[in-house]
């Protein structure tokens, strides 16, 4: 879901606390070696989607993924699924819900988990503002301050969102619908974890709601904001209480890791990647276990190629595998782009620094040591067992160590 460009300066201290742990998501709540695959781009739907994801099930394994991202997969008024209209009915631009299903099976059977993107901040009527169906709810289900003046709801619990009717996510009517389909028609074509669209959208008590009710084995939510480059801690701390309102059941990606890459990747201030204490400045500086890290998606980058897609906020496109440097070596559950790997020629090198992460154990809960900072360079030691830099300047760790992988301005190094 597109949100917005993000800016720079605001103020906030953030205070971390620990969340009551109730029903929480497996990967979630636990050192997770988990590898998250986002198996689309923002033109998938024009390609025959699901038939693609099949074909690739093999590749995947091979990869080292272990949880693939689909697209929404319920009938959408929008090409690309974040227009919902008919829950219950899964077919869509992507294909057919055989098809879908075929899809998940395939990738099941590799040991491959299928996380749906879950649309549920906002919905479209069938023919006007309103006319839910399938499943069939009334004007009771839009939140009052919504753009209907039909709408009858209570008060929306999050940021409005003007393209579609905002859920009411107080009503029982409308939780129990959205539970039922995430039980009844979701689980039962084979999908296992959730990643929440629009998480700002609503309280983050619903999503706890929704997982409490479906009980998945992934769960992460997108709390996409603006970014202030000369107080990031403010912008972390939202990621923080998203999933504090969750009670720790959900993860959040880490959009300001990703804003910090962003900036020292384009600016060379690499600098950014370290926060005041001494740890990365990012999420995972704070609760790395809780959070999702991501180089590019849908809708920050690109998509076959550079400069074709979304592009709302990218990675310099000449720049990407020092993103996946980083993220690959660091905590957090990291997630790979679909056409890095498969469009963009990238796969041999996204497959050594996993196959790097596997043999060193790295998990979401990995020590990280930062070595240096500054304009031209960031290096760390990561669970005492990798080494890693990027930027134009060169460092080594020393001896003892065995460099494993490099490339355009990045290096990795395992302990020998």
């Amino acid at each position: 879901m597109k949100i917005k460009v993000l800016g720079l300066a605001c103020c906030l201290a953030a205070s971390i606390g620990a969340a009551t742990q109730s029903h929480a998501a497996t990967e979630q709540n636990k050192s997770s070696s988990a590898v998250l695959l986002q198996g689309f781009h923002w033109n998938s739907h024009q390609y025959g989607w699901y038939n693609i994801m099949k074909g690739k099930a093999s590749d995947m394994q091979s990869l080292g993924i272990t949880h693939v991202w689909f697209p929404p997969p319920s009938d959408a008024a929008s090409s690309e699924g974040y227009l919902p209209r008919q829950l219950n009915k899964l077919d869509s631009n992507y294909g057919s819900k055989s098809q879908l299903k075929s899809a998940i099976t395939a990738l099941n059977n590799k040991g491959i988990k299928a996380v749906a993107d879950i649309v549920v901040n906002h919905r479209v009527g069938t023919t006007n503002w309103g006319d839910f169906t399938n499943p069939t709810w009334g004007s009771w289900s839009v939140t009052r301050d919504d753009e209907w003046t039909g709408s009858t709801g209570n008060w929306d619990t999050g940021d409005g969102y003007a393209a579609a009717r905002d859920l009411d996510h107080t009503n029982t009517g409308v939780q129990d619908g959205i539970k039922s389909w995430m039980n009844n028609v979701l689980k039962d074509v084979g999908f296992s974890g959730w990643r929440y669209d629009y998480s700002k959208g609503y309280s983050p008590y619903y999503a706890k709601v929704y997982h409490d009710g479906t009980n998945p084995n992934f769960c992460v939510g997108e709390v996409w904001t603006n970014l202030y480059y000369n107080d990031v801690d403010a912008h972390r701390k939202q990621l923080m209480d998203y999933v504090d309102g969750t009670q720790g059941s959900c993860a959040a990606f880490d959009f300001t890791t990703k804003g910090l890459l962003n900036k020292a990747l384009s600016s060379n201030e690499y600098w950014r990647l370290k926060d005041g204490s001494g740890k990365p400045a990012g999420g995972i500086g704070w609760w790395p276990q809780k959070m999702v890290t991501f180089v590019d998606n849908h809708d920050t980058g690109p998509s076959q190629s550079c400069g074709v897609g979304q592009n709302h906020w990218p990675v310099p496109c000449d720049k990407v595998m020092q993103g996946y440097a980083y993220i690959l070596t660091h905590p957090g559950i990291p997630t790979v782009y679909w056409p890095h790997v498969y469009d963009w020629g990238l796969r041999g090198e996204i497959k050594n620094l996993i196959d790097i992460r596997k043999r060193a154990g790295l998990t979401s809960t990995s020590s990280v040591n930062v070595k240096a900072s500054q304009n031209g360079l960031y290096a760390a030691i990561i669970g005492g067992k990798v080494a890693m830099k990027i930027g134009p300047n060169n460092w080594s760790p020393g001896s003892g160590w065995q460099l494993s992988t490099f490339g355009n301005n990045f290096a990795v190094w395992e302990k020998k």
